[in-house]
């Protein structure tokens, strides 16, 4: 037989959880061999790292802004009511609501 091009073994563990992962994304990167798939992710795969904490605080402000909002239409849910006043509040909550969604660091 002749002599491997590649005559280098790497070993290394993984879970079950992460063999199905990987063999997951083998199968959707169109790959059908795993050796070809880890060898050319080890060499020509990167790592993305993103600093999200913009978008985690457009996530609580919205979330609060969501609570003030709930708590508004279970109040008018149970009583028929709607103040002027909550009115207003709703639609400043929407406008705060829009503000955030434009000014996102994803556009």
């Amino acid at each position: 037989m002749a002599e491997r091009k590649r005559n280098k073994e790497i070993h290394f563990y993984v879970t079950e959880e992460e063999r199905k992962l990987i063999r997951r994304k083998m199968i959707e990167s169109k790959t059908k061999n795993m050796g070809a798939y880890l060898r050319k992710m080890a060499i020509d795969g990167y790592i993305v790292n993103t600093d999200t904490t913009p978008l985690k605080k457009q996530y609580e402000e919205m979330h609060k802004i969501g609570i003030n909002i709930n708590q508004i239409a279970k109040k008018v849910n149970t009583t028929g009511d709607l103040y002027p006043e909550e009115m207003q509040e709703l639609k400043e909550m929407v406008k705060e609501l829009w503000h955030i969604l434009r000014s996102s660091p994803l556009k």
